[in-house]
């Protein structure tokens, strides 16, 4: 037995050549970093062979054996060097058959992802990465073509609004600058008539920027604790002459003291839209009840009409923009952005809303969350 002294120097002989060996191998990767893994494990492989011989290279003049034994040992030891090489070229061509299949089904049109069993687990991993990536890409383009889709549609409708108001406005000033109507009562009627006009494209252009704020995530909320109750009272009183003119009723109240952590201004405009579009639609001698509650850890605000119903295919598109569940336009009738509005400014209190059709007519629900204690 070797004393511990002499197994000493012998693994730290053992270790500097292999010390020698790694770096040149090391190196030589550096140089090779560019290349294929097959190419970098056959490196690595006949590093570690190398390192081995030259251990044991050094081991034996160190042992002094004679040339016999340590060809034997030599000869013993570079036997085994192809076999190592061999693995090493093996596992680097089937990394490189699991990247190419990888890559293909990247550049597919539709990402495919190979079998598990074809891939290494870290493959197989970014494998999974890559389809659940895809997925979110996909789902991506269908949102960008279906907002397209609405943007190209909200300008032929608004185009359309545009159009029959400013034709009214541009006809009754010609015929007020070419002196065709002069009478004082006529004249008195025109000049009714173009301020309202000009309110109904203010508040045309007015929806337009507070859609393109909620669209372009520019919409900052200013929140405080406010009564529920008081939000759905400013929203009846708000839209209470609008119901009057056409003849609907209009009720509203909250059960309970509820306080809410919102933007008033903002989440006002959202009920009073849900309020006015239920009297657009709602028929004359109709009534419109608005009512808050909590449920389910939840703030409740129900608008419910009496226009007849909602066609269960338009339901799901309800809150698209420039909707309007009817292809004849009729004049007065809003831009069809008052409910898309809502959606967003709802979206943006971090809560929901939906609608259903329930007994006469339409339910809308806004689902808002309720403050911390």
């Amino acid at each position: 037995m070797l004393p511990v002294e002499d197994l000493l120097w012998v693994a730290y002989y053992a270790l500097l050549a292999a010390a020698v060996v790694a770096g040149g191998a090391l190196l030589l990767l550096h140089f090779l970093r560019g290349r294929s893994v097959a190419v970098q494990l056959a490196v690595q492989g006949a590093a570690t062979v190398l390192a081995t011989i030259s251990g044991i290279v050094v081991i034996s003049f160190m042992m002094v054996l004679n040339d016999h034994d340590r060809a034997v040992v030599l000869a013993v030891v570079t036997a085994a060097a192809p076999v190592a090489l061999a693995v090493s070229v093996l596992l680097g061509r089937r990394l490189v058959a699991a990247n190419r299949t990888l890559v293909d089904a990247v550049r597919a049109d539709r990402f495919e992802p190979p079998a598990a069993a074809r891939l290494p687990a870290e493959l197989a991993e970014l494998s999974r990465e890559l389809e659940a990536a895809y997925e979110r890409l996909a789902e991506s383009h269908r949102r960008e073509q279906a907002l397209e889709a609405s943007r190209r549609e909200l300008v032929a409708w608004v185009s359309h609004d545009l159009r029959t108001p400013l034709a009214g406005l541009r006809a009754m000033a010609e015929a007020l600058e070419d002196e065709v109507v002069a009478d004082p009562a006529t004249v008195r009627d025109y000049h009714g008539r173009i301020r309202t006009e000009v309110d109904r494209l203010a508040e045309m252009v007015d929806d337009l920027f507070e859609l393109s704020r909620i669209h372009a995530g520019a919409l900052r909320l200013s929140r405080a604790r406010v009564g529920l109750a008081d939000l759905v009272a400013d929203a009846v009183a708000g839209t209470e002459p609008l119901a009057r003119a056409k003849g609907v009723r209009l009720h509203g109240g909250v059960s309970e003291a509820l306080p809410v952590q919102v933007d008033a201004s903002e989440l006002g405009r959202a009920l009073r839209n849900l309020v006015v579009n239920a009297i657009r639609h709602t028929p004359g001698d109709g009534t419109i009840e608005v009512t808050g509650e909590v449920r389910g850890g939840e703030a409740l605000v129900t608008v419910a009409d009496a226009c007849g119903g909602i066609p269960e295919a338009d339901l799901p598109r309800v809150f698209d923009v420039a909707f309007r569940g009817e292809s004849a336009r009729t004049p007065g009738g809003g831009a069809g952005l008052g409910l898309a509005i809502a959606r967003g400014i709802v979206e943006a209190h971090a809560g929901r809303i939906g609608v259903t059709n329930a007994g006469p007519g339409c339910r809308f629900v806004v689902h808002l969350p309720l403050p911390a204690p």
